[in-house]
């Protein structure tokens, strides 16, 4: 049995003169603090990557700089489903007996810390280097393939898929963490600049400086603890070109399993954690998953079954949409905000009592999934 025993969150946004190296410190000073753990007792340590700070060891290189001297120490990357599947690999590491106290944690400094070349450069390598790449693709311009195809498919109209941008952004609001903390529309949404047709600017996650952690442990700390019920994953694919389908991915085949671990059913889920580095990808995972009927996500969020106070309750920090991204860590603000949700510790943005709750993450272009199941205390 393993539990999430403390997490801890920076700002997103610009944060000037931060590195990847303080943003992971101030992150995880607050897991600790959260958990009443001092350094010492961390025995374990999982990192995400950096893209500003690509270290070949970051794992040992953190944990000389924060103090900890871990028997278990490694670094991950799946792209956007590292934060969950850090969390996961913790999971079962604790389980095994290996580690008590594993402290996850990724940070960068992606906004003022690379140039926008740079960074374009450095994401469009998830596509294939001899059949994507040389034709000057991004990550937008792929996901912009998946949107038009699923809008053909399913009849869906741009404003359906601002529905969720809004919503994201009407959460984030309610957070003085986050990136983005001005109100949009859908008309705003649509008015935005073109970025990948169908998709507009306000339909893509920000890059964000900031950093995330948590604390997954095997002994009881204190008493917001919340218990990792279930967790899997599936990878169907890494390339687009290579994908057998644009309308399916492996969201559907890993919650499904991962719900069976934990011996529920999607029925008994009471908040929702899912990906959202573009409208369409939310509305994508949303729908496969079984969160929505397929081409309904962005109706069912504009009649507000999504909001914090609706039926079920999703991304209530404003997501990566609208309280930033920064690499692994924005995926990990998606667990922070679930354990806080979990333990009634979210402030005004508390949606009632949630007891269960269905985290998914994406990496590359819905390539790699991992969700998991987190219950209550």
């Amino acid at each position: 049995m393993s539990w999430v025993t403390g997490v801890g969150l920076t700002p997103f946004g610009e944060l000037p003169h931060s590195s990847t190296l303080h943003l992971m410190s101030d992150a995880a000073q607050a897991a600790l603090d959260d958990a009443g753990l001092e350094r010492g007792e961390i025995d374990g340590l999982i990192c995400g990557y950096s893209t500003t700070m690509p270290h070949l060891m970051l794992s040992t290189l953190f944990a000389e700089h924060f103090g900890i001297r871990p028997r278990y120490a490694h670094v991950m990357l799946v792209g956007g489903a590292t934060g969950f599947a850090m969390a996961m690999a913790a999971h079962l590491v604790v389980e095994s007996g290996a580690a008590r106290h594993i402290l996850v944690v990724a940070g960068e400094n992606r906004l003022t810390g690379q140039g926008r070349d740079s960074a374009i450069q450095t994401l469009a390598q998830v596509g294939h280097v001899d059949y994507e790449v040389p034709f000057g693709a991004t990550i937008p311009a792929y996901y912009g393939l998946v949107a038009s195809r699923y809008m053909y498919e399913h009849g869906v109209q741009e404003r359906d898929l601002a529905q969720l941008a809004v919503l994201m952004r009407l959460n984030a609001l309610m957070h003085p963490g986050s990136h983005f903390r001005s109100p949009i529309d859908v008309e705003a949404v649509l008015a935005s600049t073109p970025i990948a047709s169908p998709l507009k600017l306000l339909d893509c996650c920000p890059v964000s400086d900031g950093g995330a952690a948590f604390i997954i442990s095997r002994d009881l700390t204190r008493a917001h603890n919340v218990k990792i019920r279930g967790a899997a994953q599936a990878h169907t694919f890494q390339h687009v070109s290579a994908a057998p389908s644009l309308s399916q991915f492996g969201a559907g085949a890993s919650s499904a399993e991962a719900l069976a671990a934990a011996r529920v059913t999607l029925a008994d889920i009471e908040y929702a954690a899912i990906y959202d580095s573009f409208t369409i990808t939310l509305a994508i995972l949303l729908e496969e998953i079984g969160l929505a009927p397929r081409g309904g996500a962005g109706k069912l969020a504009a009649e507000g079954h999504f909001s914090h106070d609706g039926k079920l309750a999703l991304n209530t920090h404003g997501g990566l949409l609208s309280y930033g991204h920064c690499g692994v860590g924005g995926a990990m603000a998606h667990l922070v905000e679930t354990q806080l949700q979990l333990t009634g510790r979210a402030d005004g943005r508390q949606a009632g009592s949630p007891r269960l709750a269905l985290l998914h993450g994406d990496g590359g272009v819905l390539s790699s999934h991992v969700s998991m199941v987190l219950e209550a205390p």
